[in-house]
């Protein structure tokens, strides 16, 4: 029997072939570069330092480095990972660091010009800044801020608009990086910081190791990290049978409108639901933060997903909130079909816009994003149900049903602060995102902590 081949759909599929953005490595040069413009003078470099040819900041300077996976999750060149992570355990041997891995979503890759790896800069830039800042007023040295920019095809058409067919293949292939190398790349990266902790005199330093993805790159990041952050949540205790404080994947794990269903999350929700209280030591683990107005997993991912767990059978699951002692009814339908973070059931948090406009909130000076960073460490401490916390910008409120300092949080955030999936760069929210992560940067030893903040708040 004759297949016909309409006009139409040659050319459409010759319009997919022409616009099918290659694979390939974008960072080939290994050596690093020293720049007070990367952007243009480092643009196939894998490692490059951030130097600003005159600046009247304190703190303002940068090491990024970039680390690329194919479509499968292997690395494209062990070489550049090895030419990363010995810059980065370079410079954390000399000095106490702050390492932020990022992990792009759909649309994007590691090519120079792309707007994640600017706006990523940009945070870098204003993260070294505070933390100078932020160290400073508890007489501390300040910390090395360094960058590793994890890239992947999540750009795979290139055409506007046909792009957007592109959002289920690339759900795919975000899951199937995330079970590749990236975990070998994260646990490295890790293992640095554990590394400075052991040949540190107190036995823990002031290292520090988070990991934000956006989009399908929060799908990566959470493929990557499921299941150690459930072991370790389990694990949850200084000796056997005795309860700690929670911990997680480095120091924290930030996810911006990730796109991977909720039903994946429900092991992590349940645990932590179920604990009533956590200690004032207890600092966040980690932060998922999606946006109202999020269209790409409000809408067309329930769509994909429907018809991929057609045939599946599921049930609707039911459970006891110990805070507000209310029966929860969970349809494992509607969080097989509904991203984590638009799943109301599992909601801890919503973040508001307050106070402080986008412009006003990026030029705040870093000694007085220092201070704000104080004041949120005590607001987190003092933390419980229907409690909220200012930050620059934006006001974060818990939920009446979510227990104190709970370290799981899961963010209905306001469109007026992520106006839409990619929109993830206001002022505020950088800034919001940047408070955490200075917070979870403080002692772990609460009493230290406590003594260094009343010392920074005078």
């Amino acid at each position: 029997m004759a297949v016909r081949i309409t006009v139409p759909a040659i050319w459409l599929s010759a319009l997919m072939t022409l616009g099918c953005t290659p694979l390939v490595q974008y960072r080939t040069n290994y050596e690093p570069c020293s720049s007070a413009d990367p952007a243009h003078e480092c643009v196939d470099r894998a490692i490059q330092h951030f130097m600003p040819a005159a600046s009247t900041v304190p703190g303002d300077g940068y090491w990024l480095g970039f680390v690329e996976f194919d479509d499968q999750g292997q690395l494209f060149d062990r070489r550049q990972m090895y030419a990363v992570l010995g810059q980065i355990a370079l410079q954390s041997a000399k000095d106490d660091s702050i390492v932020v891995v990022f992990v792009h979503g759909w649309k994007h890759n590691a090519r120079e010009g792309d707007d994640n790896i600017d706006h990523f800069r940009d945070v870098l830039r204003r993260l070294s800044q505070t933390e100078y800042a932020f160290s400073m007023s508890q007489g501390l040295q300040a910390r090395k801020v360094l960058g590793v920019y994890l890239g992947w095809r999540g750009e795979s058409v290139s055409i506007p608009g046909l792009d957007n067919v592109s959002f289920w293949d690339r759900k795919n292939t975000a899951h199937k990086v995330g079970h590749g190398a990236v975990t070998e790349v994260l646990n490295r990266i890790d293992q640095i910081r554990q590394t400075k902790d052991a040949e540190d005199g107190s036995g823990h330093s002031r290292s520090r190791v988070v990991v934000v993805g956006h989009s399908f790159g929060g799908a990566v990041v959470y493929s990557a990290l499921e299941q150690i952050l459930e072991s370790r949540f389990v694990q949850a205790s200084s000796t056997p049978g005795v309860v700690g404080d929670a911990a997680g994947f480095g120091n924290l794990v930030v996810l911006v409108n990730p796109a991977f269903e909720a039903l994946l999350y429900a092991p992590l929700s349940d645990m932590s639901t179920e604990r009533t209280t956590y200690f004032a030591s207890q600092l966040p683990v980690l932060a998922v933060m999606t946006s109202v107005a999020d269209d790409a997993t409000k809408i067309a991912f329930p769509m994909g997903r429907w018809f991929s767990q057609f045939f599946e059978k599921e049930r609707t699951e039911t459970r006891t909130n110990p805070i507000s002692h209310a029966t929860e009814s969970i349809s494992e339908h509607r969080a097989d079909i509904t991203t984590v973070g638009h799943f109301a059931p599992y909601w801890t948090h919503t973040l508001r816009a307050s106070g402080k406009t986008a412009a006003e909130v990026h030029a705040r000076p870093a000694d007085e994003r220092a201070r704000s960073v104080l004041n949120v460490a005590q607001s987190w401490e003092d933390d419980h149900p229907g409690s909220t916390i200012d930050f620059p910008g934006s006001v974060l409120e818990r939920t009446t049903n979510s227990a104190g300092r709970n370290p799981y949080l899961v963010i209905s955030v306001a469109g007026t602060l992520i106006p839409s999936h990619d929109a993830i760069w206001d002022p505020r929210v950088e800034s919001f995102i940047a408070h955490l992560i200075l917070v979870t940067s403080q002692s772990g030893d609460l009493s230290e902590r406590r003594a260094q903040r009343k010392t920074g708040l005078k």
